[in-house]
């Protein structure tokens, strides 16, 4: 025990005075009314990068493999799509709550990117980490892809066939992308992150269906998904038009979030995560 924890263990001196030096509190000070409490050390850069890799990994592979699975098991359309989405939201909601203390758990550099924007305002990542963020995500969906086909026996890069390249798919992928940046960022504004993981799940697997493009909503799960020729795959040729929409909906997402939410808190009014 130290002297510190040691003192304040004594009982107090009734007789001592306020102002008296030596006298023992009877309980711990208590931080200032308002004060901002000190933020948890973040985790080292490569690890955070090593987790938003593992996580687009699995992600995909969870996108991937549940599709093939999927058509396996039935040549129902509709149950297909049912099957594919509910894996989603399971796998996604698992990745979030074990890597998001470490990285966030982006798995999306539209995400990402938005809080590079945020970050001018205080909190976020940095340029910097963005640049390393984006390319490991990029380099987790491919890997996730290439997993899901080993695991099934199909080809490892099987480049797709699946076009998807029509306006009203792509209107679906700003209007999946805007929701989900809303949702993040709406969820960070109002302090309720501690939600994120169910409440982004349940978004994605409800964008399943009421999305015309199935919601990608994610840059580098679309680039993996191109080297798939399977149910979840997107021809490359489809893949600039869905990256560009995604990219577009992020805009539209934060431009929703200063309407709705207000501008941003500066970062030493936040409270710590």
């Amino acid at each position: 025990m130290s002297a510190t924890e040691a003192a304040s263990a004594r009982p107090a001196d009734p007789t001592a005075s306020p102002s008296d030096p030596t006298a023992s509190p009877a309980v711990d000070p208590q931080p200032a009314p308002g004060a901002t409490p000190p933020r948890a050390p973040r985790a080292p850069l490569a690890a955070r990068a090593a987790a938003e890799l593992v996580g687009t990994a699995a992600l995909v592979a969870v996108v991937v493999g549940s599709g093939i699975q999927a058509t396996g098991l039935t040549r129902d359309v509709g149950l297909q799509l049912l099957a594919n989405s509910m894996a989603t939201v399971f796998g996604l909601g698992v990745l979030i709550v074990l890597l998001g203390p470490v990285s966030g758990a982006h798995f999306n550099p539209a995400v990402t990117l938005a809080e590079v924007w945020t970050a001018r305002r205080g909190g976020g990542v940095t340029a910097r980490e963005a640049a390393v963020y984006v390319p490991a995500q990029i380099t987790g969906g491919i890997t996730g892809a290439v997993l899901a086909g080993a695991m099934f026996g199909e080809p490892l890069v099987e480049w797709s066939t699946h076009e998807r390249s029509a306006g009203n798919l792509l209107l679906g992928e700003v209007v999946a992308t805007a929701g989900l940046i809303l949702l993040v960022f709406g969820l960070a504004r109002t302090d309720r992150l501690r939600f994120a993981p169910a409440a982004v799940a349940s978004y994605i697997g409800a964008a399943y269906w009421f999305t015309s493009s199935t919601s990608f909503a994610n840059p580098a799960v679309t680039i993996g998904r191109a080297f798939t020729d399977t149910f979840a795959g997107i021809a490359p040729s489809s893949v600039p038009g869905f990256v560009g929409a995604q990219l577009a909906g992020a805009v539209v997402g934060l431009a929703l979030v200063a309407l709705v939410f207000g501008p941003g808190r500066p970062a030493e009014e936040r409270p710590a995560a």
